[in-house]
């Protein structure tokens, strides 16, 4: 795991970014993107879009599969994810609405729904590279704490906490559903390459057993652990709780030249 500590949230979403940029540029104009909501990764979604209208990316022929549903919602209901990842990531990323897909929330048979995805990611050819943040009770995705780390994209439960958190989108708390369709955290670890951003002290709990914490499903997170292309981009608040702070630092500021992603060459 590659721990990258910034000064600023506004770093955290450019250096992100350059992350998405380079695996596109490497893996070609149909690359599998995996996409997040929440408010971790928008500075990356902005940096991106800004790349895109400078010419220096084409997301126009890539695939796109959110990390999860909300379970309960009518269709088209603003805060359903179907429509928070139209608006921050289809249409300014230029992308191609037939080649995005959300679990399907509003199946009838959520379970059918749930295998149809997982069968929709593989005959894609798998997630290049899975972009994720982290809750505060270390989830990602809607895997809740308590979540199996080898499981596929299902229905969850959603913690009062998690529900809290999301419930200033909403009028009130009663108004957040209580489940979820979302890629299970085996999913996730099948993808290619992560790149997982976190911002703020609120987070720093989350981070500190996400990197430095026993792999244990009481962090969801800390799955990523295990997988051998995982990038972490904090800023210093989130990094606030972390022991290895002057070693990430230290060996990110003596990277190889050749296995810098910073400045990738513009899209040809």
């Amino acid at each position: 795991m590659e721990v990258i500590i910034c000064e600023t949230p506004e770093e955290v979403g450019r250096l992100a970014a350059a992350k998405v940029s380079r695996v596109v540029r490497d893996r070609g104009p149909e690359a599998v993107l995996g996409l997040s909501t929440g408010s971790s990764p928008l500075a990356a979604y902005a940096d991106l879009a800004r790349r895109i209208e400078a010419g220096e990316l084409d997301l126009s022929r890539a695939r796109g599969f959110a990390l999860d549903e909300y379970v309960g919602l009518p269709p088209g209901h603003p805060e359903s994810y179907a429509e928070v990842i139209r608006a921050t990531v289809t249409d300014p990323l230029r992308m191609d609405p037939l080649r995005v897909s959300c679990p399907d929330g509003f199946a009838t048979d959520t379970d059918a729904a749930a295998r149809h995805y997982e069968e929709a990611i593989k005959a894609a050819g798998g997630i290049d590279i899975q972009i994720l943040g982290v809750g505060e009770n270390g989830h990602i995705g809607f895997n809740e704490p308590s979540s199996s780390l080898s499981s596929r994209t299902r229905v969850k439960t959603l913690t009062r906490t998690t529900r809290e958190a999301n419930s200033r989108f909403f009028e009130t708390l009663d108004d957040v559903p209580r489940h979820c369709l979302t890629q299970g955290l085996g999913t996730i670890m099948d993808a290619r390459e992560v790149v997982l951003m976190a911002q703020g002290s609120h987070k720093a709990s989350a981070i500190a057993g996400l990197i430095e914490g026993p792999l244990s499903a009481r962090c969801p997170g800390s799955v990523l652990q295990l997988h051998p292309a995982a990038t972490v981009i904090i800023d210093r608040a989130a990094a606030a709780e972390l022991e290895g702070q002057e070693y990430y630092e230290e060996t990110y500021r003596n990277k190889p030249a050749w296995q810098r992603f910073e400045d990738p060459a513009p899209w040809k």
